[in-house]
Parts: C-alpha cells; sequence; structure tokens
C-alpha cells in the first residue's frame, strides 16, 4: 500500500462515508469523525508498514544487491552516516567492508533506498553515459540557490545544456593560458604579504587558510571579472568576509545543511534560527556586489575599445544572458572558483608541511627550473608552459586533488526509469557519489591509497607526469566528476593551483605551527580544515 498524504486522506474519507452510511451495522456504532479517524489509522498504519518492511524486503529491485554489513538501524536505516564526520568518511568504511560487483544499497530515512556506485563503470553511467537522467536533488538545489542563484550548478536539463554552451569560450585552453600571468604576479603577491605578516612574528606563524581565500578571490576577480579585489591588501573586504562566513565550517552549519535535507524550505525558513538572518544578509549583500560588478563593467565596455578577456566580459558580449542571468552566473563563479583552490592550497600546504621530503623535492624542481620569480613576470614568458612542464609540481597538485576533493560528497536523483551498470533503477532514487572514498578506494589505487604518494603521478621509466595517478581508469578519480556536468573551471583551477604551489612552496619552508595537531576535516558546502591551518613559516632565498 502506497500513496500521497492527500490520496490517504480522500481514501480514508470515503471508506468512512461508506461504511457510516451504507453498512453501519457491520462496524462498531460510531460518529462519522470516529469512522474517518480508525480508517485513517488503519491506512496509515498499512502505508508505513508498506514502506518499512514489504517494499524494502519484499519489492525492492535493490534488495538483492550488496549491503553494509554494519551501522542499521530500524526506522533511520543507515541515515546517521549523514551525520558522520569527517565526511565521506562512512561511505569510504562502507566501500572497503561490503563486497560488491559495482553498486552498494543501504537504506535511508524510513529505509528509503539509497545507492552508491564504487566501479568506474557504474560511474561511467550516471555521470557520462546517461547523465541527463540524473539531477540533483530539489532540497539541494533550493539550499544553494540561496548563495549561487541560478547558476551553472543550480541549473538541470535545457537551461544547463544553454548555460555550459554559452560559457564554455571563456574556459578554452587559449584563454586559459593567457591568464596564466595574473595567476603568478598574484601567487608572487600573496609571498609578499605573507613575508610582511610574518615579519615581526617570533614565532613566524601566520592561518593560511585565510590568505588563501584571499589570494584566490583576488584571482577569480581579474580573470572573471577583469577587476582586482585587491583583498590580499585589504583584510576587511566585504567579499572576503561574506564567504568565509558562509563557507567557515562549524557545527551549527552542518546541523543546518542536514535539516535542509530533512524539512521542507518553509518549515526552515520559519524557524527562529539566527543563522537563517545571517545566511539572508550574506547572500543578498553577494547578490549586490555582483548586481553592481554587472553594472560597472557593463558601464566600462561602453566607454573603452579594448576587447577584455575575463570572463564576464565575455558573457556579456554573447548577449546570451539577462543581467540577472549574469549575476547568478557571477556568484557560481566567485564561490566555485575561489573556493575549489583555496582549499586545495591550504591541504597542499598541510601535506608538504607534514612530508618534509617531499617538500625539499618539490622545491629543488622549482629552483631549478625557475632562477628568479621575477622573470615569469615578464609578459612574453609562457608560464604555463614551464609550470606544465615540471613533472614533481604536477604530481603534487594531483597527489592533494585527489586526497582532498574540494567536495567531497554529492548526491542525483533519477528524473525517469534507468539504469547502472545493467541494474533498473526506478524514478525517484537518490544516488551518492562520493570523490573522497572513490579517489581513496584500495580497490582502484591499491593498498596505499589513503597515503600521499606525488610519486604515483610519474612514470618511472620516462619521468614525466601521468594523467591517471597509476589507476585503471579515469573515473577513479572524481575530484571534477566527468561529463556534461563536470566541473567546467578545471583547467583553471589546475593551472591556479600550479602556480599557487609553485611560489609558495619556493619561498618558503613549511612545518606545522603545532606538530602534534591532527587536522581534521569538515565544512557544508566544501570541504575545509575545521579550525584553519596554522603553519610555521621559514622564507627561503630563491634559488638556495
Amino acid at each position: 500500500m502506497d500513496g500521497t498524504p492527500v490520496q490517504i486522506i480522500l481514501l480514508s474519507l470515503s471508506e468512512s462515508a461508506i461504511t457510516f452510511y451504507l453498512f453501519p451495522h457491520f462496524f462498531f456504532s460510531g460518529t462519522l469523525s470516529t469512522y474517518f479517524l480508525f480508517f485513517s489509522f488503519l491506512n496509515w498504519s498499512g502505508v508505513i508498514f508498506h514502506k518499512l518492511i514489504i517494499y524494502p524486503y519484499f519489492r525492492s529491485p535493490f534488495r538483492h544487491l550488496p549491503k553494509p554489513p554494519h551501522g542499521f538501524w530500524p526506522i533511520i536505516g543507515h541515515g546517521l552516516i549523514m551525520f558522520k564526520r569527517p565526511p565521506g568518511a562512512a561511505h569510504l568504511k562502507m566501500m572497503k567492508e561490503t563486497p560488491n560487483d559495482g553498486l552498494i544499497h543501504f537504506r535511508g530515512l524510513f529505509h528509503a533506498d539509497r545507492l552508491m556506485p564504487t566501479t568506474p563503470a557504474a560511474l561511467a553511467d550516471i555521470l557520462v553515459h546517461k547523465s541527463y537522467d540524473w539531477e540533483k536533488p530539489s532540497w539541494v538545489r533550493t539550499f544553494l540557490r540561496q548563495f549561487l542563484g541560478d547558476g551553472l550548478l543550480i541549473s538541470e536539463g535545457d537551461e544547463h545544456r544553454h548555460q555550459r554552451k554559452n560559457i564554455m569560450p571563456a574556459f578554452s585552453f587559449r584563454h586559459i593560458k593567457d591568464l596564466c600571468p595574473v595567476f603568478w604576479s598574484k601567487s608572487i603577491e600573496l609571498c609578499e604579504v605573507v613575508k610582511a605578516d610574518i615579519w615581526d612574528k617570533p614565532e613566524k606563524v601566520v592561518e593560511i587558510n585565510h590568505f588563501s581565500t584571499q589570494v584566490t578571490m583576488d584571482i577569480i576577480g581579474l580573470a572573471g571579472l577583469g577587476r582586482d579585489i585587491g583583498s590580499l591588501r585589504n583584510s576587511d573586504d566585504e567579499l572576503i568576509k561574506s564567504y568565509e562566513e558562509i563557507l567557515e565550517p562549524t557545527n551549527e552549519k552542518g546541523v543546518y545543511f542536514v535539516f535542509h535535507m530533512l524539512f521542507p524550505w518553509w518549515f526552515m525558513k520559519a524557524l527562529p534560527w539566527k543563522l537563517n538572518e545571517r545566511v539572508k544578509i550574506t547572500s543578498d549583500s553577494l547578490k549586490k556586489i555582483c548586481r553592481d560588478f554587472v553594472q560597472e563593467k557593463r558601464a566600462r565596455m561602453k566607454m573603452e575599445s579594448e576587447e577584455h578577456v575575463d570572463i564576464l566580459s565575455t558573457m556579456i558580449r554573447s548577449n546570451n544572458f539577462s543581467d540577472d542571468g549574469i549575476v547568478d552566473q557571477l556568484l557560481t563563479f566567485l564561490a566555485a572558483g575561489h573556493e575549489t583552490t583555496s582549499s586545495a592550497l591550504t591541504w597542499a600546504t598541510h601535506l608538504l608541511s607534514i612530508n618534509p621530503s617531499i617538500q625539499t623535492r618539490l622545491r629543488n624542481e622549482i629552483h631549478t627550473a625557475i632562477p628568479s620569480p621575477k622573470a615569469l613576470l615578464d609578459p612574453n614568458f609562457d608560464i604555463a608552459s614551464l609550470l606544465e612542464s615540471l613533472p614533481y609540481l604536477n604530481a603534487v597538485c594531483n597527489e592533494t586533488l585527489r586526497i582532498y576533493p574540494t567536495i567531497p560528497v554529492t548526491s542525483r536523483v533519477a528524473l525517469r526509469d534507468t539504469s547502472i551498470n545493467g541494474q533498473f533503477v526506478p524514478k525517484g532514487t537518490i544516488t551518492f557519489i562520493v570523490p573522497i572514498a572513490t579517489n581513496r578506494l584500495p580497490q582502484l589505487w591499491g593498498d596505499d591509497a589513503e597515503e600521499f604518494k606525488p610519486e604515483r603521478w610519474i612514470d618511472a621509466e620516462s619521468g614525466r607526469a601521468t594523467n591517471n595517478g597509476g589507476a585503471d581508469s579515469n573515473y577513479s578519480f572524481l575530484t571534477f566528476l566527468h561529463g556534461p556536468r563536470s566541473c567546467i573551471g578545471e583547467k583553471f583551477a589546475r593551472a591556479e593551483m600550479r602556480a599557487l604551489i609553485a611560489a609558495f612552496c619556493g619561498s618558503f619552508e613549511m612545518e606545522m605551527a603545532n606538530p602534534n595537531e591532527i587536522v581534521k576535516g569538515g565544512g557544508t558546502l566544501t570541504f575545509k580544515p575545521l579550525h584553519g591551518m596554522k603553519l610555521k613559516l621559514k622564507p627561503m632565498e630563491w634559488g638556495t
């Protein structure tokens, strides 16, 4: 027995009316209201029994699939994994402990079916072969829309195809190569600002996550808006404050995110929760800033004859977006465009700090290839080709992105009946794609899958960088996903990250401020260190 609440109410009304008026002697005596309550109780009991027992154990097409051996509780199913920290750790444990042929079946709240793909073939079906059979769950899009508008990350179907097609030219290989001097100049500026910050500090300790956010925001400002936001030189920048408030990982924000999954949007907005007010203030501030950017850019483009190559100029010239549509895209690019690399840079400095031999090898490669960082500021210098040619630099970047993907867990819901790896999947089924688990899965990466080993990205014979890290399939690496919903800014982020890590590792010797600290990751939208990243830095003379 199944049905919506309205259907159950109508059925109960019909049953009670028929019984009361046509068959009053076959049941207990009572009023029409009493009959309604009686049949409501029976029908809802039937629905609950069907939902908890009959369907999941006798009718579900997934009842024969492998299930995790631990973590199931009646009614809540395996739902507690949503509260486990760090994000994705419980999913990785499930993948390791559950022998499977590509799909693991587990149960959500009220024993609802949940799937998790584990093999390249299963992932390919969801991400590429049948990508438009799937979309982000509605509650996820509603939650993200508060901060990102209706940009590329939120749109689905034909609207997504339209947006991606018209934005893609801004992320072409040639365009990104032209932006590499911006990446390098801002990377050098980051090093200068950090040196100034630790100049008079005896302990030489910095919280690097804040600087990472500032420099990547400056980069996306120049590359995306054609405007130097200058947040590195202005620690009170409103844009930085807004995004740090949204993205800073806290327990309260974690609960806020999970509650949006459990309760409808209107209910969450009605709660007297101070965080609701802060979210509205912050998101309104971001939208106003982006709207001002668009109006200012339009005015400048009318006055200037020079053709700018930033993303905003490209979208305005295309005439394919309204001002509100451009604002939505800017909200997406400012958030995703700075946060991906900001998190990656922060995690890279941590990994290099706790692996001094890797740090030294990387610095030696950088200093050998780049005798002077100032030389790369020459506008005629091909920075992109130089940084791409450094195998160990690229290996460190790839391994950091593998171990610490910015989005550790994402989900998709089936828009229609479909299949994964030959398994029938009915409409409405939710599937979890877990980059942080897939990226660390021993079956795909070997027994050392959870170790930081940049060497896996270098061919042992030729000494050149590889694209697969030794894994058999590119679906073993999910940091940027794959297919039509893959990260449109992947090449941008990689080029930016190469410049930032090369400049920073070349300029500083790093170690953890507290060598005994166990850094924990968390966050709601992105994967960041829970308590920041404090490093002890020693400035290095370039080339020594």
